[in-house]
């Protein structure tokens, strides 16, 4: 393909082969390739039930069942239920109650209390409702006590404490036709009665363990990062784990949760073996506290703008300035398959050639960065390759961190390199890698959650609409539903999360702005007289229609990905995938979409009775 000028100035000089990079690329992602793909998971049931046990609370008091009626009911205790009930207050609603299984409100950061967790999207873009709690976070990226802290300021303010069931797990969500409500049965036997449900809990709390041969086997001491076992390695989420100082410690997992316990664990066990199936691509983090002068200088609107700017440039939306200026944004742009920052530069539309060409060369260029900068940072250069990732820089979610790298200079680490092919197996008291046996006294599972399988395996419960139709039977060649919160079947339920809206690097935005929906499109109903609201089979028809486009365009890239939850572990084709779902306008385009449907108030799709 002959290249404009203007696009080689625009990428900068190419002094390496992208071929064979690719090349590269497609070897290493073939040697990942697990044949039963999501199935390689265990289920945390039976033997292994433990794994999601609550350790930061009491086992809660014995209560009575309670069998009254609730206006709205939200599922899930997270930001998506948190904000929901937040912007129902606003919108004048009184009776609402949230139902949590955790022992308080959080969702993901409830459970991620490791050592280390912080959030990676910056702090000034990621807290939802700053303005509205009088709240500007200390440090430009957040621990997770601080998120929580923030989580639990919001719930506090529209007191959404006040009628909440918190350590009740829901088993199942069933409509009732005859009284045009839904019943929602808890594990403390509860039958609560609701005009309105609200699914919104996410699949950022549910721990994966892998297939490994042995699991079960190993009688050193066991955890998950999102159960973290403070009264065994000692210490709080700021680290210090003196409880780990005669300990030889194994982790499995190398993602975002990993490179930032691992510091924190190489600097207190006395071995630390880090068991390592895919490499993570990790850049510089730059953390900083608030500049008060800065903060001071905030006028009314300063959030907003700010997320909107910062949603802009991500999705590669030319602008005067980019306010957040981080790694995030800076590799924002290769999300935009069609270049269109590009384009304006030059003054004209792309091919898809050129475009792609871009996209390319710049994500290959950033890729070579990385692996440069670990080159830099680790002495042993045998570590050093071994850690060096070969895949594009979307394929796995950009992670950042300044303390994961040197970690792997210190002598009491030890990188275990499994070739792509993970941990063999277990015996008593060891992981065995290529034959050889590492020994171990505590074994952490740093695998992350169950994002890609099956809805009732991911929440527990099924939910059954009209005519007794399952949504599991209703979903089981995808999603169907109306701006994906709406679906025909289900009426007066919504589903809050990432299917079938736009994709979006900050997913508390999503949650926000589904949330302002929803509390709009339920009162707006009410003030015209209507208690059913339900999406017209047409319109989900339409809507899945619209959104099935980008879901085959992005089949290619996904395709060449190593696997990882983002292409369901090398399936990208599968029906209920993470971005099987994704509509084509973009987060923009997307949430400008709603914003206009609102703005019209005719609640075309929705049928209300």
């Amino acid at each position: 393909m002959k290249i404009d000028p203007a696009i080689k100035t625009l990428v900068g000089d190419v002094d390496f082969d992208p071929t064979e990079l690719q090349r590269r690329y497609d070897r290493e992602r073939d040697i990942r390739l697990h044949p039963k793909r999501n199935k390689q998971f265990i289920e945390v049931t039976a033997e292994f039930s433990h794994y999601v046990d609550d350790p930061y609370v009491e086992p809660a008091p014995t209560r009575d069942p309670i069998t009254d009626e609730i206006d709205i009911l939200i599922i899930g205790g997270g930001f998506g239920g948190v904000l929901a009930g937040a912007r129902f207050r606003q919108a004048g609603f009184d009776n609402i109650r949230i139902v949590e299984k955790g022992g308080d409100f959080g969702g993901t950061w409830y459970w991620n209390r490791y050592p280390g967790a912080f959030c990676d999207t910056e702090s000034y873009v990621y807290f939802p409702m700053l303005e509205d709690v009088g709240y500007v976070p200390k440090q430009k990226y957040s621990p997770g006590y601080e998120i929580r802290e923030h989580i639990h300021r919001i719930a506090k303010t529209y007191d959404l404490y006040s009628n909440a069931c918190l350590q009740t797990a829901v088993t199942e969500v069933r409509f009732d036709s005859s009284a045009q409500q839904w019943i929602v049965s808890t594990n403390r036997g509860d039958a609560l009665r609701a005009n309105f449900v609200v699914i919104a809990n996410g699949p950022l709390d549910r721990p994966k363990l892998p297939g490994i041969p042995g699991i079960n086997e190993f009688k050193g001491h066991t955890f998950h990062t999102s159960r973290w076992d403070y009264g065994y390695t000692g210490g709080d989420e700021d680290g210090n784990l003196v409880g780990l100082a005669d300990k030889r410690v194994g982790v499995i997992g190398t993602g975002a949760t990993a490179i930032q316990c691992i510091p924190h664990l190489g600097a207190s066990a006395k071995q630390l073996y880090v068991f390592q199936r895919t490499p993570a691509a990790v850049d510089v983090r730059a953390n900083r506290p608030t500049d008060p002068e800065w903060e001071s200088s905030l006028a009314s609107g300063w959030h907003s703008e700010r997320i909107e700017n910062f949603n802009r440039v991500v999705t590669g939306i030319p602008q005067e300035v980019d306010m957040v200026s981080d790694g995030f944004t800076a590799v924002g742009r290769l999300l935009d398959p069609t270049a269109s920052w590009a384009a304006a530069l030059i003054g004209r539309d792309l091919t898809e050639e050129e475009g792609e060409y871009i996209n390319e060369i710049l994500d290959d260029k950033k890729m070579n960065e990385i692996r440069a900068r670990i080159d830099e940072v680790v002495e042993d250069k045998a570590t050093a390759e071994a850690l060096k990732p070969w895949h594009r820089r979307w394929c796995k979610r950009p992670l950042f961190s300044d303390d994961y790298l040197p970690t792997f200079n210190r002598s009491n680490v030890t990188l275990v390199d499994t070739g792509g092919r993970g941990v063999e197996r277990f015996t008593n008291h060891a992981a065995i890698v290529d034959g050889q046996s590492y020994e171990l006294d505590c074994l952490i599972f740093a695998t992350g959650f169950e994002v890609g399988t099956a809805l009732t395996r991911r929440t527990g419960f099924d939910i059954v609409g009209r005519d007794g139709l399952k949504l599991s039977d209703h979903w089981s060649n995808g999603m169907r539903t109306f701006h994906g919160l709406h679906a025909h079947g289900f009426p007066n339920c919504v589903f809050m999360g990432f299917g079938q809206n736009a994709s979006a690097t900050n997913f508390v935005f999503i949650l926000d702005e589904q949330s302002k929906h929803v509390a709009y499109t339920v009162k707006e109903a009410r003030a015209r007289g209507s208690t059913v609201v339900e999406a017209s089979e047409k319109a989900v028809a339409d809507y899945v229609a619209e959104v099935n486009p980008l879901a085959f365009s992005m089949n290619k890239f996904w395709v060449e990905c190593t696997p990882s939850y983002f292409n369901g572990e090398g399936t990208p084709d599968d029906p209920n995938g993470f971005f099987a779902n994704v509509h084509p306008a973009g987060t923009v385009g997307f949430y400008d979409m709603l914003r206009e449907w609102r703005e019209q108030g005719e609640l075309s799709g929705l049928e209300l009775s």
